[in-house]
């Protein structure tokens, strides 16, 4: 059997998985914020929120 080529893009499979991987960035944000390291939180969640804006812009057409 003949392996398929790899066609997916970082890109493709991160819109693919945005949802989940929001949802892990935030929970490592919870268990940063319960070992009292907030500014490691604040940093996982910033990332979690620039790449919620940028699909938004994304779908919007921008």
């Amino acid at each position: 059997m003949a392996d398929a080529p790899l066609t997916d893009t970082v890109g493709d499979i991160s819109t693919l998985y945005l949802g989940n991987i929001l949802y892990a960035l935030e929970r490592c944000a919870l268990s940063l914020e319960d070992e009292g390291k907030r500014e490691d939180a604040a940093f996982y969640r910033g990332i979690g929120r620039k790449l919620a804006e940028a699909h938004g812009l994304e779908k919007s057409g921008r």
